[in-house]
C-alpha cells in the first residue's frame, strides 16, 4: 500500500496527556505527514498552531465513549471546536439512544451537529448488534456527516477482535455507499492497518501510527 500516512489519523486523546506529550505528537505527525492529528478538545488551539501550514487537519474528539451529554452541550462544544479552528469533529453518537431506537432524536442531534463542521460519527460499533450498526449508519448518511467510524481508542468494547471489526466495517460500508468509513481501536501494526483497509476503511485513527510506519518501512527494505 502506497503512502499509508495519508490514510492515517494520528491521535492522542490520552486525558492525562500534558502540552510535552501533544507536542511530540504533532511532531510526529509532521515527521510522517499524516492525514490528521486527532486530540481532545483543549489541545485544539496548540495543535492547530503547530500544524499550520502542513495541510494536517486538526481533528477533535467530541463526547466519549457513549456520546450520552445533553444535545445543547454537544452543540456546545461542536461550535467551541469551530471557534478553536478544529477542521472536523469525530463525535460519538448518543449510543444509549441508538440502543433504544430513539432514532428521530439520534438523527435531529446529529442533523445540528453535521451543519457546524465536517464531521465524523462514531457509531460505537462494539456495543452495537449487526443491524444495528446499519441502521447507526444509516443514520450517519441521513444526517450529513462525512464519514462513520467505528469507535474510539478508549471505548471499553475497542478490545473486539479485528476480524469482528472488520465485519462490522463492511456492514457500515454497504448501510452508507459513498460515506468514508474510519477504523479504530486495536490497530497497533501495519498488518492491522492493511487489514482494515482491505476490509473497507478509508481513514485509520490510531496512537500507533509511528510503530505503524516503522513496520511499513521495514517491510518496504
Amino acid at each position: 500500500m502506497k503512502n499509508i500516512a495519508k490514510v492515517i489519523d494520528h491521535t492522542n486523546i490520552n486525558p492525562t496527556a500534558t502540552e510535552k506529550d501533544i507536542r511530540k505528537t504533532c511532531k510526529e505527525a509532521k515527521k510522517y505527514k499524516f492525514r490528521g492529528v486527532c486530540v481532545n478538545p483543549e489541545w485544539i488551539k496548540l495543535v492547530k498552531e503547530m500544524l499550520k501550514g502542513t495541510g494536517i487537519k486538526v481533528v477533535v474528539l467530541i463526547d466519549p465513549p457513549m456520546g450520552l451529554s445533553p444535545h445543547f452541550k454537544r452543540v456546545e462544544l461542536c461550535k467551541n471546536a469551530k471557534k478553536d479552528e478544529a477542521d472536523e469533529l469525530d463525535i460519538v453518537m448518543n449510543i444509549i439512544d441508538m440502543k433504544y431506537e430513539r432514532y428521530k432524536d439520534v438523527l435531529e442531534d446529529l442533523k445540528e451537529i453535521c451543519r457546524i463542521l465536517p464531521t465524523k460519527v462514531i457509531i460505537g460499533s462494539g456495543y452495537l448488534t449487526d443491524t444495528e450498526i446499519k441502521k447507526a449508519s444509516e443514520i450517519v448518511k441521513k444526517a450529513g456527516a462525512f464519514c462513520v467510524k467505528t469507535a474510539t481508542e478508549k471505548d471499553p468494547l475497542e478490545h473486539i477482535e479485528l476480524k469482528e471489526k472488520a465485519k462490522h466495517l463492511g456492514i457500515m460500508k454497504k448501510a452508507a455507499p459513498g460515506l468514508k468509513i474510519k477504523a479504530s481501536g486495536k490497530i497497533r501494526t501495519y498488518k492491522n492497518l492493511l487489514m482494515m483497509v482491505e476490509a473497507g476503511a478509508d481513514i485509520i485513527g490510531t496512537s500507533s501510527s509511528v510503530k505503524i510506519m516503522q513496520g511499513y518501512k521495514r517491510r518496504k527494505k
